[in-house]
Parts: C-alpha cells; sequence; structure tokens
C-alpha cells in the first residue's frame, strides 16, 4: 500500500527564493568526499545563489546545494525532505547524501539505509541531458511503499540541480530567458463550446492506450518480470483514455465545467493560479488505489520545462459531469489546481505525464512513463506584435500535427477494425448478388454486421456521425479549412472519407443502412419486436410520401442557423438522438432520454422510423446521392405492374408502388436484392422456374415418345 503524501514546489527565480537558505544549515554534517572524491574541503557560501564550493588543495571541482532550497519538498509529515548534492562544472551530479528528513514511512517501514542507496544512485547523473528533456531521461529507481517518497527526492534532486547548473552557468547551460515579449490569455468570459469544437482545436487533449500497447511496452522495457505479467484483457480494450483541458482559461472552462462549476472554480483559485481538468476511462486509474485524503496522487504530474507539478489532496476537487454538449462519459472527473508558486506558464506547452505500474512481485513494482502533451490554442492568446523574422515555424500547426500523429498511432488497433468493416461492406456491395443468393446466410451477415456497427462503432469507440460534422465542416470552410481539426478523430475521419466516396456508387445506403449505430440500433430492436410478435405499423403511401420532406427541412433548418450561429445549431441538433443513446449510452438528463426511448419505442412498430420521417444527417447524405454513377439494384420489368412484392416488404418503403427505388430513400439493405433471387416470393422466378419445369417435362415426353417409336420399328 502506498503511503500518501503531500508535495508544494516553492518558486526559484534570479534570486531563487525568498527565504533565508537551509544550506549553512546542514553542510557541516557532510564531508567534502562524500559528494566529490578526493575533496578535502568546502569554501564560503556564495551570497547570490545558495550554493557552496566543493574544494581541493584550495581549487573548486564542484558546487554543492541543499535541495529544499530550490524545490521545497514537504513530505507526509509535513516538513522537507533535506538532500545535499554537489555538481561538477560539466553539469553532472558527482554525489548525494539524505541529511534529514521525517517521513513515517522511512521512519517506521522502508529502512533508511535502502533511501539512503537510492539516494546514492543519482552520482553520475548528466543534468545537460536532463535539462534538454524535461528531467525525464533518467530512470526511477522505485523502492515499493515508497513510490510517493521517491518521486518526492526525484524531483527536488533532478529540477534543483538544473536550477543550480542554469544559475552558474555548468556545462553550458543558461538561464531562461524571455527572448520576445511574453504571451498573455484573452481577457473576458470567453464563449461555450461543445466537446467536438474544443477537442478538435486542441483545447481538450488526450492519451489513449490500449492492453495490447501497454503489454508491448512492458516487454520492451527488458524486465522479463512484467512481460511475464500481462495485463489481462484483449489487446483492443481500452487500459486508460485520458483527457486534460486548462479550465482556468474562461472559455474552456465555462464549456466544460458549466457555469455555476466555473464560478465555484474562480473562487476556489487565488492570484497567479491555473487549474486543470483531467477525465479518465478506462481500466486503469490515474488517481490511483493509494491515494488517501490528506495525500499526493502519486500516478499523475504536470510538466512544464525544467518544472514539474505534482498535485495532493488540497489542489483537487471532483467534478460530477462535463457540461459541454457531446461529452462522452468518464469515470473520473477531477480538476487540479497549480499553484502560483510552481511558476507554471498557462501560454507555454506544458505534458501530464501518467505513471503506470506492474506488480512484479508479492509487494514490488515496476514503472512505466507515458506523456500527454497540451499546448493552449492560439485562439486564447492575446495577439502578438509580428516579428521581423521571415519563415519563422509555425510551432501550433506542428503541435497539431504531432497531436493527431499520436492520435492515430495510439487508435491502431480500432482503425484496423474500421478498415476491415469498410472492406467487408465494400465487397458485399460489389458481389451483392452472390452475397444475397442465400436469403439465411445473407440475413445472419447482416444481423452481424449491425451489431459490430452498434457495439464496436457506437458503444465502444463513439465515432457515430451527426450533422454537427457538416455544420463544423461549412463553418471551417468559410473562416478558413485546416485538415487538423478533421484528423483528431480518426475513426471519424475514415468514416467521412469513405462516405465521401460511397456517395459516388451506391448513395447514402452505405452509411446509413450499415454502418450507422443508431440506425443499427433502430433495426436489431425492431427485428427482436417481430420476433417476440408486436405488430407491425404501415403507414398509408400518400402520409409516408408527404412525410418524407420533414427530415430535409429539419436539415436546412439547422444548417441555416448554424450560418448564423454555431452553437444555438448544436443545442438544436440535439433532435438527433446519437449522443444521448450511443456517446453517452443513456447516461444522461432524463428529457433526452425520454426522447431517445420513445424514438426507439415508435420503431418497435414503424422500422427505422427515425431514419424515415426526422434523421437530418440521412437528408444531408441523401442530397448528393443522386450523384451516384451507377445502378446497382436489379429489378424486372415487372417489378411494380404487377408485382409489388419488394414495395410491400421494403423495411423503409422506399419502393414507389410502380416499382421505382428512390436513391434518397434508400439505405441499400439489399432485402430487394434476396427478393429478386428468391424461388419462394418473386412471381418473376416462380414463373421461370414453372416454364423451365414445364419445358423440362415436354422435353421428357418427347423424349419418350420418340423411345417408344424406335422400339415399335425394331421389332
Amino acid at each position: 500500500m502506498l503511503i500518501a503524501l503531500a508535495i508544494v514546489f516553492l518558486s526559484a527565480s534570479a534570486s531563487l527564493t525568498q527565504t533565508q537558505p537551509e544550506l549553512p544549515r546542514f553542510l557541516n554534517k557532510v564531508e567534502p568526499s562524500e559528494l566529490m572524491p578526493g575533496a578535502d574541503a568546502f569554501g564560503a557560501i556564495r551570497d547570490d545563489v545558495p550554493v557552496a564550493p566543493v574544494l581541493q588543495n584550495g581549487k573548486v571541482i564542484a558546487w554543492a546545494f541543499l535541495t529544499s532550497d530550490f524545490a521545497g519538498t514537504t513530505g507526509y509529515s509535513g516538513k522537507p525532505i533535506h538532500v545535499i548534492a554537489a555538481l561538477s562544472p560539466d553539469a553532472v551530479m558527482t554525489g548525494a547524501k539524505l541529511v534529514k528528513h521525517s517521513e513515517p514511512i522511512v521512519l517506521i517501514g522502508i529502512p533508511e539505509a535502502k533511501m539512503r542507496r537510492v539516494i546514492e544512485g543519482y552520482t553520475g547523473l548528466d543534468l545537460k541531458i536532463e535539462a534538454a528533456q524535461s528531467g525525464t531521461a533518467h530512470e526511477l529507481d522505485i523502492i515499493s511503499g515508497a513510490t510517493v517518497t521517491v518521486m518526492v527526492i526525484d524531483d527536488s534532486l533532478v529540477r534543483g540541480g538544473i536550477k543550480v547548473a542554469r544559475a552558474l552557468g555548468l556545462g553550458g547551460l543558461a538561464p531562461v530567458l524571455q527572448t520576445g515579449p511574453r504571451r498573455t490569455l484573452n481577457p473576458g468570459e470567453g464563449e461555450l463550446r461543445d466537446w467536438q469544437a474544443l477537442a478538435s482545436d486542441g483545447s481538450v487533449r488526450g492519451l489513449t492506450l490500449d492492453v495490447g500497447q501497454i503489454n508491448q511496452a512492458f516487454a520492451d522495457s527488458g524486465d522479463v518480470r512484467a512481460a511475464k505479467r500481462p495485463e489481462k484483457g484483449a489487446p483492443e480494450a481500452t487500459f486508460i483514455d485520458m483527457k486534460a483541458a486548462l479550465v482556468s482559461v474562461p472559455t474552456i472552462g465555462r464549456s466544460l465545467l458549466g457555469d455555476a462549476e466555473y464560478g465555484n472554480l474562480q473562487n476556489w483559485l487565488n492570484e497567479g493560479e491555473h487549474a486543470i481538468l483531467v477525465a479518465g476511462r478506462g481500466i486503469y486509474s490515474f488517481k490511483g488505489s493509494g491515494y488517501v485524503r490528506g495525500g499526493i496522487f502519486d500516478r499523475i504530474q504536470l510538466i512544464q520545462g525544467d518544472r514539474s507539478v505534482r498535485f495532493f489532496d488540497r489542489d483537487h476537487r471532483r467534478l460530477g459531469e462535463v457540461a459541454a454538449a457531446g461529452a462522452p462519459s468518464f469515470h473520473e472527473l477531477d480538476i487540479f489546481r497549480i499553484p502560483a508558486d510552481s511558476e507554471f506558464d498557462p501560454t507555454q506547452p506544458w505534458r501530464l505525464q501518467l505513471l503506470v505500474q506492474r506488480a512484479v512481485g508479492a509487494v514490488e513494482k515496476t514503472f512505466l512513463t507515458f506523456d500527454l502533451a497540451y499546448r493552449l490554442p492560439d485562439t486564447y492568446l492575446a495577439p502578438l506584435a509580428p516579428r521581423p523574422q521571415l519563415n519563422a515555424p509555425d510551432e501550433e500547426s506542428a503541435a497539431k500535427t504531432a497531436l493527431w500523429q499520436r492520435i492515430w498511432r495510439d487508435r491502431k488497433a480500432e482503425i484496423g477494425i474500421l478498415a476491415v468493416m469498410l472492406t467487408v461492406l465494400t465487397g458485399a456491395f460489389f458481389f451483392q448478388m452472390q452475397i444475397t443468393a442465400h436469403a439465411r446466410a445473407y440475413k445472419i451477415f447482416r444481423v452481424t454486421f449491425l451489431v459490430f456497427s452498434l457495439v464496436f462503432i457506437g458503444w465502444y469507440a463513439n465515432a457515430q456521425l451527426s450533422v454537427v460534422n457538416l455544420m463544423a465542416l461549412a463553418g471551417s470552410l468559410r473562416t478558413g479549412f485546416t485538415w487538423d481539426a478533421f484528423l483528431m478523430d480518426p475513426l471519424v475521419f475514415i468514416q467521412w472519407f469513405a462516405i465521401a466516396a460511397a456517395l459516388l456508387f451506391w448513395g447514402r445506403g452505405a452509411y446509413c443502412g450499415w454502418l450507422c449505430p443508431f440506425g443499427a440500433l433502430q433495426e436489431l430492436t425492431n427485428r427482436i419486436a417481430r420476433r417476440v410478435g408486436i405488430p407491425q405499423w404501415e403507414l398509408p403511401w400518400g402520409l409516408h410520401e408527404r412525410l418524407w420532406p420533414v427530415k430535409y427541412m429539419i436539415f436546412l433548418v439547422l444548417f441555416g442557423i448554424s450560418l448564423a450561429s454555431m452553437p444555438m445549431a448544436e443545442k438544436l441538433a440535439e433532435v438527433e438522438p446519437f449522443k444521448t443513446a450511443i456517446i453517452l449510452k443513456f447516461v444522461r438528463d432524463w428529457p433526452f432520454v425520454v426522447f431517445a426511448l420513445t424514438l426507439l419505442l415508435i420503431g418497435l412498430f414503424v422500422e427505422r422510423f427515425y431514419c424515415r420521417y426526422l434523421c437530418p444527417l440521412g437528408a444531408a447524405l441523401a442530397i448528393p446521392a443522386r450523384m451516384r454513377m451507377f445502378d446497382w439494384l436489379k429489378r424486372y420489368r415487372d417489378c411494380g405492374n404487377p408485382c409489388q412484392t419488394c414495395a410491400n416488404e421494403c423495411p423503409v418503403q422506399a419502393i414507389h408502388p410502380t416499382g421505382e427505388i428512390n436513391p434518397n430513400e434508400c439505405v441499400n439493405c439489399l432485402h430487394c436484392q434476396v427478393l429478386y433471387q428468391s424461388d419462394a416470393k418473386c412471381p418473376v422466378i416462380i414463373r421461370q422456374l414453372k416454364r423451365r419445369a414445364r419445358d423440362h417435362a415436354a422435353a421428357e415426353a418427347s423424349k419418350d415418345a420418340m423411345n417408344r417409336v424406335l422400339a415399335d420399328h425394331k421389332t
């Protein structure tokens, strides 16, 4: 069981500390040779920087410092952990020694000698490399049962050492100076935006790891013990899906927290403080089971430059739900306050580091770290005056590109499954006569595919498409189109790309009839209703035909409103039950749940009621569907006159009484192609079979007569 600790990071600027340095009190507890082999004395402590020269025959060969002078580390006892270390002129740590602590886990549980060995193991640490990699170039030597204590000491040694090296110019390191005007946040209360908009521009960023990736990472770490204890579950199962956002920024905070909770946040934050929202779902918790009240969150830390921030109880609040429309559900929602003395700059990039642990023995664990990179979009920053240099790299564009590329790498398994589904569906359409030749086999295939669409694309991957996507695309085209925003969700992007191609070949039915999770949910529930004997209602053709335009009217109204006010259009787009039934899995306020369930209830009696008459996304896809280049669905001249079999059995009544198929309403379920080849239902096939039977019987009779004539002739 991990003992929870608290940690506070004090500021260290040019003066490094505003309190009286503690180095003089502890320097006499360490022998110079313990910090630097061959050293024989300490020189006078400098006035500008609280460091002492380490001397050999009167010559400075290293510099000694006390970690608590540069990184105020407070343990569970509420008292600092004091470590004295020394740096060579080349910014390499030459030695480190624990001089005082009050940690109960060390006093009563872990042998102090073991802790001292860990600290002494920092000898040889190259701080030039650590500064280049924000203090993460080395591996932590974790002591089971004292994880957080080791992390606190590690942070103070590395962060304090980098500050000393910069202050003294050791190893060529120089103080971090602001080379230009400092960016500031835009003033004001901000606007309300939905989840998709926040995720698209990088206001919300994420780290997604599946079980397969975690197992592979531990296998690649070289720890045989960890590799032999893989995480249980399917490789594609979500290990953790973690999101982070800087909610002290007004637009982000109001959108994600809601006005009331954002007001509480403002009252909670003091001058110079900021806050992040961290959300998580999956089988791994970013908070950790070892966390207790009054303690530290040992699985996450915020890193910016060579500074890091750990969070503890008094800087933590829970959040009940995400207020932004369209937000997925999360098991964990927590707000963490960033203290003012941490020197955090919201305008600069930072990363949230996740510690993933794995038990390798009865009480022993091994650890890996993964980073969630974050950079505040420029839209939240006050503009800077143009700089004179030309061809400066676009850092924001590079950050967005790196982000979506990482997201695609993290979701390789899901992308692969979707690619297989699209390949199978394409093959089914190209060889539709072969796949519909056997009615029972085709029924099994279709039901299986619909289940995959509902469970994988919808409930698992949350990749349900929406008319909001199209409105956002239109808005992007007006304000300046970039691919980055649309590449943030690979499954949604791939589906839209596939739909664009499918519209030219088959019309809207490729998505509406096969890939839409809510459409699949309607059809599957209707099939169950039929099996239990629920009667089916078929609307009179005249009424049915007059209800078709309703969905087109809904789409045009939404699209028109989006041109004037995108937030208003997003609210009205709740006419789509997709968020409730698919994204949030019915875990939502009761009016939305009642609306979605009502549509599904009607769908038990009228198959795909919502698809037929109300779906604005279906209407939007139907408009360009008339551009399709091919007419794949085969028909007989008798279809509609006199035969009405296909028209009567079409699940969405997309076939006119005269026999024509309306491509705007057809969902390409291929049921008519099953009937086209049915020797039990299609009158044309039945007549052909009867004719063949008659012809065959006549041929057999003629053959028999001929045989009799030949027999008589022989006799």
